[in-house]
């Protein structure tokens, strides 16, 4: 006969309460709006991005001049993130030298 297991009772409260906080967490943000396809009203926009000489030589840095015409998407790249702009992986992979200075 095999007897089953059960879990003591003095874990049992504790182990509901763990696997419980995540959706706790999750239910402490609000809803983001009821139409996501929409931005609000009053929501900020930005219309421009005044990107300055030291930002172009940080982007360009480690690429031999002139820059091949392929990099022309800098002049499109609007303020949000991207990877080209900042140092990658280290090592032999560190191919434009950022980590090196």
């Amino acid at each position: 006969m095999h007897r089953r297991e059960t879990v003591r009772e003095d874990v049992q409260i504790p182990l509901v309460l763990a696997l419980m906080s995540p959706l706790a967490v999750v239910a402490a943000y609000p809803v983001a709006g009821l139409e996501p396809d929409r931005r609000p009203e009053a929501a900020p926009v930005i219309t421009e991005v005044a990107k300055q000489e030291d930002w172009y030589r940080r982007a360009l840095s480690g690429i031999e001049p002139p820059p091949l015409p392929r990099l022309r998407f800098l002049e499109d790249q609007g303020g949000w993130y991207s990877p080209f702009n900042h140092p990658g992986m280290t090592g032999r992979y560190d191919i434009r030298g950022w980590h090196g200075k």
